[in-house]
């Protein structure tokens, strides 16, 4: 048979690109909330587990309500919310993060797609843990540069002449409290003992995302070289992340636009050196609702259906 979908929250932003990557897909059969019955949680209730797999697009508490309302054994769950991602028994939907993430998101009931900071950070940082080039306590700051599209739909709103939101303009920093919901997921999974310094950073533009660590490499003993290394070895062969070329410290895109990989599935990484070697910087670049988002969920359906190898791109279609 084919699989059943339903994806909780359709209407928000994730959920609304989730269903453009999905919409015209032979293979899957995506089920649908009667609109007159939007409100009823029985409704909900049928639909979640009625589906071979449930995508959560919903606020935190919301999808917790949701994961509780399942109780079909049969009915998987993609969590598109940050509620789960450091949660026990979740599995991480990062297939690219470790050599058994993949089997790991195949075999599992229950799958939390990472944050769009989060898988920045993450695919710089996991694999330079792993290959013992940085310290799991080493001090780290970490700053993410988003398009306001990834406030969500009352930012969304504001940008585009709908409204009103204290976020909306041209550049704002915010989390200034030095908390974000994505600090533990970084330290998690990233392979760290503590939260980096995160400060994240809202701009004008609709959608495309960057995120940077600065690094002081004396205390590391290590050159950006070695960390560039790592990274095209950790990611090699992959299809969706791609680490750009290092030619002695300065790769071939010395000026950074958020917004080239939108409407994609891809991730870049690049290291940038200091001209002394005393310095390097890791930048990742994504669509915050690709591979940040509603590319990643796709591209995690398919990993726990056995469908990834379709050669389907999880890429939204020009104008959605």
């Amino acid at each position: 048979m084919t699989p059943r979908i339903f994806i909780d929250g359709e209407a928000g932003t994730t959920g609304l690109q989730i269903r453009a990557r999905l919409e015209g897909r032979t293979d899957l059969d995506l089920l649908s909330i009667d609109l007159a019955r939007r409100k009823d949680p029985e409704a909900r209730r049928e639909l979640l587990n009625s589906a071979e797999v449930a995508i959560l697009c919903l606020h935190d508490d919301v999808a917790r309500e949701a994961v509780a309302m399942i109780e079909n054994p049969a009915t998987r769950v993609l969590d598109a919310s940050s509620a789960h991602r450091t949660a026990e028994g979740w599995a991480y939907g990062f297939p690219e993060l470790t050599r058994q993430s993949r089997d790991e998101i195949r075999a599992a009931r229950l799958v939390s797609n990472p944050g769009c900071y989060a898988t920045g950070a993450i695919a710089l940082l996991r694999p330079l843990t792993n290959a013992g080039l940085l310290p799991p306590d080493f001090p780290l700051s970490v700053q993410g540069f988003s398009g306001y599209s990834g406030g969500g739909r009352a930012l969304v709103d504001a940008h585009e002449g709908r409204g009103e939101h204290p976020m909306a303009g041209p550049f704002k920093s915010y989390a200034l409290s030095l908390t974000h919901k994505h600090q533990p997921e970084m330290a998690r999974h990233g392979g760290l003992t503590q939260p980096p310094l995160f400060t994240p950073h809202v701009g004008g533009w609709r959608q495309g995302m960057l995120v940077q660590i600065p690094l002081h490499l004396g205390p590391l003993g290590v050159t950006a070289a070695r960390l560039h290394e790592a990274l095209a070895d950790h990611y090699a062969g992959e299809r969706f992340v791609r680490v750009r070329p290092f030619e002695g410290g300065q790769p071939a895109d010395p000026i950074l636009d958020p917004q080239i990989l939108n409407g994609t599935n891809e991730l870049e990484l690049f290291v940038y050196a200091s001209p002394g070697g005393e310095h390097a910087l890791l930048v990742s670049r994504l669509d915050n609702l690709g591979k940040g988002a509603s590319g990643a969920a796709v591209q995690n359906l398919d990993v726990m259906l056995g469908l990834e190898g379709a050669g389907h791109s999880y890429g939204v279609p020009e104008g959605v």
